[in-house]
């Protein structure tokens, strides 16, 4: 009697999780879109006279595209994926986690994660309120100015965003 009570108890209890569950839809990063903001931010710097790379990743730090100016130096390619990366990661752009990591002791250790570096350049693809990715840049003579190409990139691509 107690085995059909704690079976019975048991399938309800299983029954209420299942009835909780959802599946949940999420936003991806289409390859085309990745390339197209990958080309208007290396654009972007080209405009001001800066041969960068720039690197896009999806929600998962993965690699969805990587565009090198002529010219670019070869560390560009190493800085400008990290700084996607991190800005996907965190949800933040990179300057904000270089300055946490500055000012915060605790957040310090940070930089010990594979993957993220603590330089401007770094900002996340929003699809309305929703981090798809992120879009690294290096190359520039410095974070803020490979930040503002990566910005003035994805303004221009706003609407193609909010789809």
């Amino acid at each position: 009697m107690n085995t059909i009570r704690l079976t019975l108890a048991a399938a309800l209890a299983a029954t209420a999780l299942a009835a909780h569950a959802q599946v949940k839809s999420e936003k991806v990063l289409p390859l085309a879109l990745a390339n197209e903001i990958a080309a208007e931010t290396v654009a972007a710097c080209a405009a001001k006279n800066f041969n960068v790379t720039a690197a896009v990743v999806d929600r998962a730090g993965q690699l969805r595209a990587l565009h090198r100016a002529d010219g670019a130096g070869p560390h560009t390619l190493a800085s400008a994926q990290k700084k996607a990366f991190t800005a996907a990661s965190f949800r933040a752009p990179t300057s904000a986690i270089q300055k946490n990591v500055q000012e915060n002791p605790a957040a310090a250790q940070l930089v010990y994660i594979d993957g993220i570096i603590a330089l401007a350049g770094g900002v996340p693809i929003r699809a309305g309120n929703e981090v798809v990715g992120g879009v690294g840049v290096g190359g520039a003579p410095g974070g803020t100015i490979d930040e503002q190409c990566a910005a003035d990139a994805l303004a221009k691509l706003k609407d193609k965003l909010d789809k």
